[in-house]
């Protein structure tokens, strides 16, 4: 079955724009017509596909985990583009390998400012224009987070307060502001074969894959969904 989306007219706004993951978003966005503000605390460099997403795509050099930061990017895409209508909180990391007693507090407070504060940043400062335009936000949890697990506890734990932050967003602006989070598991990245050369690649799921779902939760079709946490796994 085939589908398309039109979002034109349409301004989303991507964090984490430079990685696998955010790239797709913001290629799949401005196919659909979008105008995408694509942010990240790294600028793309010559290889990265960002670069290759065309007209349509402006990128915003910001550490969303300063608040500060975040407020002026934000206030610069409204500005720039005259609205906000989808906010997609794709940035994030991983650390893991130690159990609790053995991991240090710089890897804890790593993982809850770039999985958590960047998402609760941005969603803050995304919902007076997203009220604006009843438009909508999709944060990136983790299939991990739904169960405790060996050696990457305080990964499982901020992306689970990803999706508990999305569910009290949902319930804050019903009937406003749309907010729903995707559960993926292992994305196919060159950085993930790279760690796990050994594991089954053909089960992981493309980030172009993921980033269809994305464009469907913010679009008019997932307009009575909100406040769900959506398993993009696949096979993996």
């Amino acid at each position: 079955m085939s589908h398309t989306f039109d979002f034109g007219g349409q301004v989303a706004l991507v964090t984490g724009a430079s990685g696998a993951l955010g790239s797709a978003v913001c290629e799949a966005f401005r196919d659909a017509g979008a105008t995408v503000a694509a942010a990240d605390v790294v600028e793309p460099s010559d290889e990265d596909a960002l670069l290759d997403a065309g007209e349509g795509v402006h990128f915003y050099e910001a550490d969303f985990t300063d608040e500060d930061d975040v407020a002026r990017v934000i206030g610069e895409v409204a500005d720039d583009h005259g609205r906000l209508d989808a906010l997609c909180n794709v940035a994030g990391t991983w650390r893991g390998g130690d159990a609790i007693e053995s991991t240090d507090v710089e890897t804890f407070d790593l993982l809850f400012d770039v999985n958590l504060k960047t998402m609760f940043l941005a969603s803050k400062h995304a919902l007076p224009h997203l009220t604006e335009t009843e438009g909508s936000i999709v944060s990136v949890s983790a299939r991990s987070s739904l169960e405790g697990g060996e050696g990457d506890g305080p990964y499982r734990a901020s992306k689970a307060g990803v999706r508990l932050l999305t569910e009290t967003i949902a319930e804050e602006n019903r009937g406003v502001v749309r907010a729903n989070a995707i559960m993926p598991s292992v994305i196919d990245t060159p950085a993930n074969r790279e760690m796990m050369p050994e594991a089954d690649h053909e089960t992981w799921v493309d980030p172009a894959d993921i980033a269809e779902v994305v464009l469907f939760l913010c679009s008019d079709a997932a307009s009575v969904t909100s406040g769900a946490a959506v398993p993009v796994y696949g096979e993996a």
